[in-house]
């Protein structure tokens, strides 16, 4: 019998099933680090707000928001990670076990496992680009979205940084590419307001014998850095989303 082929959700899950094994996950925090925590300066984080991590990987990101908006005046705030790729989720979890705020989520973008109109900020580093369906996820986003809430979205591949597209060939799993322009009018399709796009340069050094097999050369990589990634910031109006008309999880 032939082989069932794998949903996009399956590839992005094999493809970071993989990348967990071979530790790329504390790469990921070494290379995002900079344009990550200039990100959540902006996002304004306030004790007792609850926090959705998209994407978050091995959770460095999740646990950075959580040490902001834990206990206060406002109650006890929480930080829901979730990721496509079990094996990022059991390594999160390894590491976070000294944080009671976090919980982490094996989950899909296309189908955020949580209940609608909950999160006041959410953060989604490095990883949009990677949803098979990009509408059906800014759709998730919405629901899960309390009324007034913010999203923040970093990107570190888009057709506006023309030195990123150097690895697009190099990753075993399809994206997306889009200007910053053509990402402000999907969001604004999607009913979010207050949308804005802005980039955010990497300032952390690159040494002049580190090795790079994303890029042709040094001077490409700090080109991409010195450009920056895309960040899209947006808004929920002020309403409310009804339940689905299916089951989430």
């Amino acid at each position: 019998m032939p082989e069932k082929s794998q949903t996009p959700d399956e590839k992005l899950q094999h493809e970071f099933n993989r990348w967990a094994q071979e530790g790329e996950g504390e790469k990921m925090e070494r290379h995002h680090l900079n344009i990550t925590e200039k990100t959540i300066r902006l996002m304004d984080l306030r004790p007792g707000e609850r926090v959705l991590d998209l994407g978050c990987g091995s959770g460095w990101a999740t646990r950075l928001l959580a040490r902001l908006v834990a206990d206060g005046p406002e109650g006890f705030g929480q930080v829901v990670g979730v990721d496509v790729s079990d094996e990022m989720i059991r390594q999160a979890r390894a590491a976070s076990k000294d944080f009671e705020n976090i919980l982490y989520v094996w989950g899909s973008a296309q189908q955020i496992p949580w209940e609608e109109n909950f999160f006041d900020k959410v953060l989604s580093v490095e990883s949009f680009y990677y949803y098979p369906d990009q509408d059906r996820a800014l759709a998730e986003l919405f629901r899960v979205l309390a009324p007034r809430g913010r999203m923040f979205i970093l990107i570190n591949l888009y057709k506006d940084n023309p030195y990123s597209l150097q690895w697009v060939d190099k990753l075993k799993v399809p994206v997306h590419v889009r200007s910053s322009v053509e990402y402000v009018e999907l969001l604004k399709k999607h009913a979010f307001e207050n949308v804005e796009a802005r980039q955010i340069p990497d300032d952390t050094p690159t040494p002049d014998d580190y090795e790079t097999k994303s890029f042709r050369n040094l001077d490409d990589l700090r080109a991409f850095k010195k450009t920056g990634a895309l960040l899209l910031m947006a808004s929920k109006p002020d309403l409310r989303t009804p339940a689905p008309g299916y089951t989430i999880y």
